[in-house]
């Protein structure tokens, strides 16, 4: 009998997953496999172990910042915020302080990285300029991890200031195929999503980049995804599940099952093991009742909000998490088991709640 990936990647943990040994590499034919007719038991336990070999018990809860909303010149068919969208608020790049005192009650929320996003194609000097300041002042009065997803950038220069400031990661998702790029976007290129994190990562700035599912693509699209950001060495994968905001212009889009959901989240976790998988937007919807096991093969989410989409507020989450028997890892990296509110801790996130943060719904 021929030997498959699954038995490979089987040896490997048994093996002890030990720093130096390379992970084994999926065929295409075999990631569509894990997508498709691979037993599920056997896919979720194989990505389980690695989650656990690389990050334990513990899942990271992000807090989205959109510092800089509307007027995009993009056409991204799957964005809330393209330049045909109507309905959105529309707002500058927000004042250094006020996005600073967001940092902080994302902090004392709980928030492991905070993530600071902008519309537009892409930052200008004076703009990177200004985002240089604030990481500053969060990495120096906070110590958050600080992600920043800004567009196309593909200056040295720009990319050198930016991690100087300290800036630990940065987010540009290639969302689809290169194949299946030209399907939802005519604006830009997938050569320039690739030439910005080859920009970012040549100047030591880690990245941060994953996938749209559902946009009418295939699976092999998904597995092409899966395998570049293997090759990209990124070391955030975010994993969002279409949701089709009024305006988009995504033609067939998709829908998932909750095993589906889980078959994906699984391959991109086989493809990058020891990479950060995140469920990201669309979660709460798809997965529904299954999201504590979408965190045996994911290790973290997003808080109360996907930018233009609400999403469950914190406690909620918080509970989830607990009822999964994880625990979530706090700015400080420290985990943390009683973030829910109960008699013994009355005041868990009785401060603001992180969903009245989201940007989008400021008038």
């Amino acid at each position: 009998m021929q030997e498959t990936f699954l038995d490979r990647f089987e040896v490997w943990t048994e093996m002890g997953m030990k720093e130096g040994q390379t992970p084994p590499a999926p065929t295409s034919e075999e990631g569509l496999s894990i997508l498709a007719d691979a037993p599920l038991d056997r896919v979720l336990d194989l990505a389980e172990r690695a989650r656990k070999h690389f990050f334990g018990n513990r899942v990271r809860a992000h807090i989205l910042n959109n510092i800089k909303n509307g007027n995009c010149p993009e056409d991204c068919g799957y964005c809330a915020q393209r330049r045909t969208a109507e309905g959105i608020p529309q707002y500058t790049l927000k004042p250094a302080e006020e996005i600073l005192e967001e940092a902080r009650a994302a902090k004392k929320n709980g928030a492991y990285r905070y993530c600071l996003v902008t519309a537009g194609r892409g930052p200008s000097r004076r703009q990177i300029e200004s985002f240089s300041k604030v990481i500053r002042q969060i990495k120096d009065e906070l110590g958050l991890e600080v992600c920043l997803s800004a567009g196309i950038l593909t200056d040295p220069e720009s990319a050198k200031m930016l991690q100087e400031a300290g800036l630990d990661r940065y987010n540009h998702n290639l969302n689809t195929s290169e194949e299946h790029y030209g399907d939802i976007c005519q604006s830009h290129t997938y050569g320039d999503r690739v030439g910005t994190l080859e920009n970012l990562h040549g100047h030591g700035v880690h990245l941060c980049s994953g996938v749209i599912a559902g946009m009418g693509e295939t699976d092999r699209d998904l597995v092409q995804v899966a395998s570049e950001l293997r090759r990209l060495n990124v070391v955030s994968i975010p994993v969002n599940f279409f949701l089709p905001v009024p305006g988009h212009a995504i033609e067939n889009p998709r829908t998932f099952s909750e095993e589906q959901c889980l078959r994906i989240l699984a391959l991109f976790r086989l493809f990058n093991p020891s990479a950060e998988v995140r469920i990201a937007a669309g979660r709460e919807y798809y997965l529904k009742t299954r999201q504590g096991d979408a965190l045996k093969v994911a290790n973290s989410l997003f808080i109360s909000g996907y930018l233009n989409v609400k999403g469950s507020n914190a406690a909620e989450t918080a509970q989830m998490i607990a009822d999964a028997g994880f625990e979530m890892e706090l700015s400080e990296g420290e985990a943390h088991g009683s973030m829910v509110a109960s008699e013994s801790n009355p005041d868990a996130f009785a401060l603001k709640d992180i969903s009245d943060l989201r940007p989008f719904a400021r008038s």
